[in-house]
């Protein structure tokens, strides 16, 4: 093994640790004013409805009911915080990140003023949120990069804020699919202004890129 490979499993090891530990929810937010302090920095998870937000942010976190997961699209309707357990007293303080599960957009059979409602706490979380770092946007790898993906990049673009396309679901299509399909994603992103420059393909059910998935978090907390 090179000295390359033995730093990257020691840092997978270490990523493996700190997400091991029990995360807990602690704030749902239905509106701005009730957003919690700021301080620690904070990632957040966007995505159509359906996407499997919920799943990955479970894999990634080694506990299958923390984020709630449904067969109906759009149950998702605040902004869910969660932190790794034991902080937020005096004696701990802050904790090093907080992850943020953002509604789903694109469900076509919610009420309009809902839908409304939710696009607007969104993209208000996104504009003006100074200590939000980076917004993980989830693309389902069966279906690929949609118009209304297209929408929420070109806002995150005007506002500036830094985002990285993970793909969700790889196992449901063949590797050669996942391939090309990272091929043609990263070829529609690369000239948007705050697009991250790679992507990340995951499988929540097989595990598949949530070792580079928190890695890439943890670097955002460093």
């Amino acid at each position: 093994m090179t000295d390359r490979e033995d730093t990257r499993t020691a840092t997978s090891e270490a990523d493996r640790r700190f997400f091991a530990k029990p995360w807990v929810f602690v704030r749902g937010v239905p509106a701005l004013k009730f957003l919690p302090p700021e301080g620690p920095p904070e990632i957040a998870f966007a995505g159509r409805s359906n996407v499997g937000k919920s799943s990955l942010i479970n894999a990634l976190l080694g506990q299958k009911g923390l984020a709630r997961t449904s067969n109906t699209p759009g149950r998702t309707q605040e902004l869910n915080f969660f932190v790794p357990d034991g902080y937020g007293t005096v004696e701990a303080g802050l904790p090093p990140i907080v992850l943020v599960d953002m509604p789903g957009y694109g469900y076509a059979k919610a009420p309009k003023e809902q839908v409304d409602a939710w696009t607007a706490l969104v993209f208000d979380y996104l504009r003006g949120r100074p200590s939000l770092k980076r917004v993980f946007l989830l693309i389902d790898a069966r279906h690929g990069i949609k118009a209304n993906d297209e929408e929420v990049m070109s806002l995150l673009d005007k506002a500036a804020m830094s985002y990285q396309i993970v793909l969700t679901k790889t196992d449901k299509i063949k590797p050669p699919a996942v391939e090309r399909l990272v091929a043609e994603t990263l070829e529609r992103t690369k000239k948007r202004p705050a697009a991250f420059p790679s992507l990340i393909a995951t499988s929540s059910e097989k595990g598949g890129g949530i070792d580079e998935l928190r890695g890439a978090i943890l670097s955002l907390a460093e």
